[in-house]
């Protein structure tokens, strides 16, 4: 078959960030304790490694050895959840009072993007993006007056990753599940997780929680469509 390009439906694009959760490590070193990160404007995503080391040899190139790849990002927010002052090296000593340069919590991130493309815009579909034992770096804050343009103070964090294990594959500090390519039905089991329930009949509902992969293999295994 011929190759086509620009068909109808085909042109896809990724835009959006929303849907910011922080996970907080349990006594277990489980992820259980997930809360909403309002405020998010920007991820932005920052792998560094898989460098090529070339090797000569007979008078040639011989070979490229390739380096570890790792993982590393950054979020940009006008706030963040109180929960994030331990992953941010800060404590509280006693109510409201707070100090800082204390040992920074590992934890786990998931957030959203939206994917569209030239038929149904925003619509068409989404990405939830999963990352793994992230350590935040202390980042600049910057007040300044209020004056006749006043504008919201946006904090950064830059943060690195170390890789977790993932059955059949090398270690990896990030999953990404694309909403179009999966059950539904196991989508909402997923997000059912990640995101937690509301209770009923006077049940506490499920907090929100970020399963390891080999959950998410199990779960979303056999979860890929045609579509």
């Amino acid at each position: 078959m011929r190759l086509r390009w620009h068909e109808t439906g085909t042109r896809l694009y990724e835009t959006g960030v929303s849907h910011g959760v922080l996970y907080r490590l349990d006594a277990d070193h489980r992820y259980t304790r997930g809360v909403a990160w309002q405020g998010i404007s920007s991820v932005d995503e920052n792998p560094t490694g898989a460098e090529p080391t070339a090797i000569y040899a007979d008078d040639i190139k011989y070979l490229n050895l390739m380096s570890i790849e790792e993982f590393g990002f950054s979020i940009s927010a006008y706030t963040y959840p109180e929960e994030f002052e331990a992953c941010d090296g800060t404590a509280e000593i006693a109510p409201g009072i707070n100090i800082g340069q204390q040992v920074r919590e590992t934890f786990g991130f998931s957030y959203r993007t939206i994917v569209g493309n030239d038929t149904d815009g925003i619509a068409y579909g989404y990405k939830i993006h999963l990352v793994y034992g992230c350590i935040a770096s202390p980042s600049d804050k910057s007040h300044s007056t209020v004056n006749d343009t006043p504008e919201a103070n946006e904090m950064s964090w830059d943060v690195s990753t170390i890789p977790v294990e993932i059955p059949g594959y090398r270690p990896t500090a990030t999953i990404t599940i694309h909403s179009r390519k999966v059950d539904p039905e196991k989508l909402a089991t997923l997000e059912a997780i990640l995101y937690g329930t509301d209770g009923t009949g006077g049940d506490d509902g499920v907090m929100a929680r970020l399963p390891m992969p080999d959950e998410i293999v199990e779960l979303m295994g056999e979860a890929a469509t045609a579509g």
